[in-house]
């Protein structure tokens, strides 16, 4: 059985250009996020979500199923070698400007039960937190909001 949904809706003081730079750009990415988002975005191409500790190791990778940019990005998420019953979970970033503003809406779905629900809740709330802030006064917050107690 699946769990639920995880769907965020937050307001930013941006444009949906620069919302999707953000999300996409690997070096922007790694400001706010810790890692880097890498990838072509093209529908059908593989990203991966690569540590920015000069590692080189990918957290997370995935296909990118739809591209439209500056409005709907849906990517598989997985472990780069997880091998789930279902098939991997799936995010969907959703931008939608208005005046000054986006409306960015952000649903982690196909999750495996509520544990992992909940820490799809942990991780996007910190790291949408993150970007927001980011994007709004150009510095992410001073200290990496995931890694609170």
């Amino acid at each position: 059985m699946t769990a639920a949904p995880y769907r965020c809706i937050l307001y930013v003081r941006a444009t949906p250009q620069h919302v999707w730079h953000a999300l996409t750009n690997a070096d922007e990415s790694a400001v706010y996020w810790d890692h880097r988002n890498v990838s072509t975005w093209l529908p059908g191409a593989r990203w991966e979500h690569r540590r920015t500790d000069d590692s080189g190791t990918v957290d997370v990778a995935g296909t990118v199923e739809a591209a439209e940019r500056p409005h709907r990005l849906v990517t598989t998420w997985a472990g780069p070698d997880e091998q789930r019953p279902g098939g991997p979970s799936r995010v969907t970033f959703e931008l939608q400007g208005h005046l000054d503003l986006t409306r960015l809406t952000v649903t982690h779905d196909r999750l495996a039960d509520d544990a992992e629900r909940a820490d799809a809740e942990a991780g996007w709330s910190a790291v949408l937190s993150n970007l927001k802030t980011y994007l709004e006064s150009g510095r992410p917050l001073p200290q990496e909001p995931w890694s609170m107690p």
